[in-house]
């Protein structure tokens, strides 16, 4: 799959998963250092939102507004995923408020497993998934300029709306 970065095509290690499929397994680390899996939140609906570079201004505003937003919703979690260390994400989280669950992904699996990893500058790709309380996957946005933003009304309009169906 192709994006870019500032008008600079890039190549993805695959094809990422599509809207009406499961959402592939992971095990990735917070900012303690401990293990989060996609079944731990079994039951709850779930935005994926994944980013390049949390040191950059869009990857920073993307994980902002999905946490800020991410208050509006009752019965969904925020998992904000990157391939920065954890002091990185650490050191950008010291002077927030952060109610979203940063991950990251050091080895680069979960970028692999969803067709994500882009090779050539070792990022994840900037995209949003959002998951039913069964881990299918309802919402799917690639960011194909990855310095441009997701669209955050659609994906939380999908995450209000599987809300909804757990009521």
């Amino acid at each position: 799959m192709d994006v870019t970065l500032k008008g600079e095509k890039f190549q993805t290690n695959g094809t990422a998963p599509q809207v009406g499929d499961n959402a592939p397994s992971f095990n990735l680390k917070n900012l303690n250092d401990t293990d989060v899996k996609l079944s731990d939140y079994e039951g709850e609906v779930v935005i994926l939102s994944t980013f390049p570079d949390i040191e950059t201004s869009t990857c920073a505003r993307q994980t902002d507004t999905f946490n800020e937003k991410g208050k509006e919703l009752s019965n969904t979690t925020v998992l904000s995923i990157s391939a920065n260390t954890v002091n990185e994400q650490e050191e950008w989280a010291k002077s927030k408020d952060v109610d979203t669950v940063l991950l990251h992904d050091s080895d680069r699996t979960f970028a692999k497993a969803y067709g994500l990893y882009i090779e050539d500058i070792d990022k994840i790709a900037r995209s949003v998934f959002v998951l039913n309380r069964n881990g299918q996957i309802v919402y799917r946005e690639i960011v194909e300029e990855m310095a441009d933003d997701p669209n955050y009304e659609k994906a939380v309009a999908a995450a209000k709306k599987e809300e909804a169906e757990l009521s």
